[in-house]
């Protein structure tokens, strides 16, 4: 079949701007649609970080202001490692430190919806006639509410067809309606099968409504968020389009996420020689002050701190670990006082626990190869990568059977290991006693090395790469096409 020119316009591109995995899907999937030989740009803004990476990237576009409230703006063309980049250069909207949504006091951005609303108005041009490039989109990927207002562009001026993939879809990008004129939306589109949602222009919402077809980062999270506890009001939306709504697991970068190549770990391994993987976990326990022992199972967190990811059920119990016994090393910042719940738990077990708040790449990566064990007991999980990330470094995760958790750990038990599925651990609810009854298991199951290897070799060997997930999203694209037709 021909080949698709995508725009795939985002808000943030690890390892440049990343808050979350949306970051890590924007380097990924554009890359492998690329690989498959489909002309695909990115779009994104062009923040301090990406103008510092790309001091060489070309003038293609100069755009004057395309609605009252929208400042004129650039487009710079860059290319990482092969892949085009546009970068939309409005130094007024986003020459901004840190965080690309949040101030330096952790509040909104009083302008993020000119900020996005730009974005998004860009996004949809160029999937226009009137595109300002020799280039024009067939379709317009917009990721999350940040980008999800190109599709209402394009169905109330014309254009390409689109597709929205929710990330989270707690994140919902909601102005007043005075925002409508200010971004160039008309009037009518102030109706509730149109932008409006609870007197209110919702960026998420408008994209929902509006675009072709509506994509989510996992089978699961696909069906839960139709379900009024997961939907955050949108639940009626998806159910009324659920004929356009698919589920597509996220992949992994293999090339980054690869124990037998990865760059930050002291000793390479691979699932026919785990015995190096026990050598990084001497390694990772002489790092973060642990005592280096063999003989009890070593736990590992990588996240935000939040309730979302049910750390408070880890923080409430970890005092027991060191009788359990187990160790335990934690890498995230979040909530303030799980910070310092954490960080008390360390001082009070300087030999058992670790905690470094914050957040370092390197460091990611050595406590998924040097873990016996990763502890993930998220509420809710729209897809998730640190769990794939542990399968492929034999390192069995600890989750709840939410999202993108159900659709990649098996739980250890009889009928799984008989298949070779199981891969991991999953919770019987989400208390504070569900993961202490797991922890409990992993560290009966760990004293079994001959069932442990077997366990951790079941998901070193599952493929998490992005070719499939690649296939799925042209499949997307093509629906999209032909529902616009």
């Amino acid at each position: 079949m021909s080949a698709l020119s995508i725009l795939f316009a985002t808000s943030e591109m690890a390892p440049w701007v990343k808050t979350g995995g949306l970051g890590d899907v924007a380097a990924a999937l554009p890359a492998s649609l690329r690989k498959a030989g489909h002309d695909i740009r990115v779009l994104l803004p062009a923040y301090p970080a990406l103008k510092t990476a790309f001091p060489e990237a070309e003038l293609v576009a100069s755009l004057p202001a395309l609605a009252p409230g929208l400042p004129a703006c650039r487009l710079l063309s860059a290319k990482a490692s092969g892949l085009p980049l546009l970068l939309l250069e409005c130094p007024e909207l986003f020459d901004r430190p840190g965080n690309p949504y949040l101030d330096a006091s952790g509040q909104d951005w009083p302008d993020n919806a000119i900020r996005f609303g730009l974005l998004s108005r860009v996004a949809a041009r160029l999937g226009q006639p009137d595109s300002p490039l020799d280039w024009a989109a067939d379709v317009v990927h917009a990721n999350d509410w940040q980008a999800a207002l190109a599709p209402a562009f394009l169905h109330y001026q014309g254009g390409a067809a689109s597709v929205v993939t929710v990330h989270n879809i707690a994140f919902q990008g909601c102005f007043g309606r005075e925002m409508l004129a200010a971004l160039g939306l008309p009037e009518h589109a102030w109706r509730f099968d149109g932008v409006e949602y609870h007197d209110q222009l919702s960026f998420l919402k408008s994209g929902l409504q509006l675009c072709s077809q509506i994509s989510t980062v996992s089978p699961t999270y696909a069906r839960e968020i139709q379900d009024e506890h997961f939907g955050y009001g949108l639940a009626p939306l998806l159910r009324h389009r659920s004929d356009a709504l698919r589920g597509i697991l996220n992949g992994v970068d293999t090339g980054i996420w690869n124990p037998a190549t990865d760059p930050a770990l002291p000793f390479a391994y691979a699932a026919n020689r785990l015995a190096a993987k026990r050598a990084n976990k001497t390694a990772l326990q002489t790092e973060m002050g642990l005592d280096v022992t063999a003989d009890r199972p070593l736990f590992g967190v990588i996240s935000r701190l939040t309730h979302q990811k049910g750390l408070d059920l880890l923080l409430t119990i970890a005092d027991g670990l060191p009788d359990l016994p187990a160790q335990l090393v934690v890498l995230g910042s979040g909530d303030k006082a799980m910070e310092a719940g954490f960080a008390e738990l360390a001082a009070r077990f300087p030999k058992q626990i670790a905690v470094k708040l914050g957040f370092d790449e390197a460091l990611a990566h050595r406590i998924e190869a040097g873990s016996d064990c990763f502890v993930m007991p998220s509420r809710f999980e729209p897809c998730g990568l640190n769990q794939m990330y542990s399968l492929r470094y034999g390192t069995p995760p600890i989750v709840r059977a939410t999202g993108g958790l159900a659709d990649t750990v098996v739980d250890v038990c009889e009928d799984s290991l008989a298949d070779k599925s199981a891969n991991g651990f999953v919770l019987d609810g989400d208390t504070p006693h569900a993961l202490w009854v797991a922890m409990e298991r992993v560290c009966r199951t760990w004293q079994d090395k001959k069932l442990w290897q077997r366990v951790q070799q079941n998901g070193m060997r599952r493929d998490f790469s992005w070719t499939h997930a690649a296939n799925e999203y042209v499949a997307l694209y093509r629906d999209a096409i032909a529902r616009k037709a």
